[in-house]
């Protein structure tokens, strides 16, 4: 991975994030094409990369590469919250939410985890990504 220059900066920011569906649904075997989709129209709507990403029954492990004007909390929201909102909209993904949720419109749980990289190789994290499901 090469170093990013902009504006008198050199940078290369990474993060394994990892966010887990509400109440350990395994809502991701369903809608785990659309979410990835969603994430990465999200990315380059936002000006982040995510390098990998890879779905399991009830969770998502993401590789973002980001810029030193944002945050990790940022970008964990703005995929959390529009992803939710767009899910929900697609189709008639409604229908089967709102059965799983009742009257809450939800996806992610509450939580999340994210870890740089600076302790292993990209190359490390990537396989692990890309052994998840």
């Amino acid at each position: 991975m090469d170093y990013t220059s902009r504006n008198h900066n050199k940078y290369l920011i990474m993060a394994h994030l990892i966010f887990v569906c509400k109440y350990r649904k395994k809502l991701l075997i369903k809608y785990g094409n659309q979410i990835k989709q969603i994430l990465s129209d999200i990315a380059e709507e936002k000006d982040f990369e995510i390098m990998e990403m890879e779905v399991d029954k009830d969770h998502i492990h993401i590789l973002v590469n980001y810029n030193p004007t944002q945050s990790i909390l940022d970008i964990v929201r703005l995929l959390k919250q529009i992803s939710t909102y767009r899910i929900w909209r697609q189709s008639n993904n409604h229908i089967y939410l709102e059965k799983q949720f009742w009257n809450e419109r939800t996806f992610w749980g509450d939580g999340y985890f994210a870890c740089s990289t600076g302790n292993v190789s990209k190359e490390i994290i990537e396989k692990y990504i890309q052994n998840q499901g």
